[in-house]
């Protein structure tokens, strides 16, 4: 999502300073930008204090987009995803404030945990586990809020918070073990679809074209969020599945394994808050969306069956 808003700020006329340890991502999705004399590239952990010549900038946004996103990166880099939720958040809070920026935290429906409120409207406070194998992605994401919180009381901070819903589409990493790029490549390869459970836990997939124009309006906004931004429209990983084998005109066979630990049942945002503030609203349906991802997924594995 990150290489997106760099799209969109430098085709508005805007000079973007990209931060990014290259942790979970890949410079291939910021090539075609790196010849942009109003781009500049800074391969960087946030964690620790940035160079003088970056402080020395005066920043009008500052996009908080950094951390671990997947389960198996985020369990992999556990202490490293609580350290960018800690003290990443306060390294960029302290930027936005040096400059009197408007701050922009991604965080995320984890918040929600496995939730006993369905739909869930930003109002909910939750159902988190803090000690086990999501809680160092969950309780990174709320920590980094009640952070945003304190800043914005103690120090006027222009800040304000999206929550994300499951986001899908080009430039993913194929490999980076969520459920849409999971089913892409297990059917492209035609290997077997692994579904966890009974699969008819649910998710909301929200392209990444409208999730962008989501943040877009949010950031130019006068709004403080916390905001729900994400597809309200609900499937079952099952139905997923059958759309992705379709699509895909795929032989793979759907293979079922245990459910992972507090992996959430139910997942689909209330996003009445966008519409009336922002006259924002999904426009992708996951069949289009599907489309596009494919059409990625299959252009960067050479040699994949069809």
């Amino acid at each position: 999502m990150g290489s997106y808003l760099c799209d969109y700020y430098l085709k508005s006329g805007d000079k973007v300073v990209c931060i990014d340890n290259l942790s979970t991502s890949s410079k291939t999705n910021i090539m075609h930008l790196l010849s942009n004399k109003d781009f500049t590239f800074l391969k960087h952990d946030i964690v620790n204090v940035l160079p003088k010549e970056f402080l020395d900038y005066q920043y009008d946004v500052v996009l908080n987009m950094a951390s671990p996103a997947s389960p198996p990166h985020y369990q992999r880099l556990a202490i490293e995803t609580l350290e960018v939720g800690s003290v990443g958040t306060k390294n960029m809070l302290e930027i936005a404030k040096a400059s009197n920026a408007r701050f922009f935290q991604a965080s995320t429906s984890e918040i929600y945990g496995d939730p006993e409120v369905h739909p869930q409207p930003e109002a909910y406070k939750g159902s988190v586990n803090c000690y086990g194998p999501r809680s160092m992605y969950d309780e990174s994401k709320r920590y980094a809020e009640a952070l945003i919180y304190a800043y914005r009381q103690k120090y006027n901070v222009n800040t304000v918070i999206a929550r994300f819903f499951n986001t899908y589409g080009p430039r993913m990493d194929p490999q980076d073990g969520r459920v849409v790029s999971n089913f892409i490549m297990q059917a492209l390869q035609n290997q077997p679809i692994t579904i966890y459970g009974d699969g008819l836990q649910t998710r909301s997939f929200c392209y990444v074209d409208d999730l962008i124009d989501g943040i877009v309006k949010l950031v130019d906004s006068d709004e403080e969020g916390p905001m729900n931004l994400g597809n309200p429209t609900e499937f079952t990983m099952l139905e997923l599945a059958e759309k992705v084998l379709k699509l895909i005109n795929s032989v793979s066979e759907l293979e079922y394994l245990p459910i992972p630990g507090d992996d959430p049942t139910q997942r689909k945002p209330v996003i009445e808050y966008a519409k009336k503030s922002l006259n924002w609203k999904p426009r992708i349906d996951l069949k289009s969306g599907l489309k596009e991802t494919i059409k990625y997924f299959s252009s960067i594995n050479k040699g994949v069956k069809n």
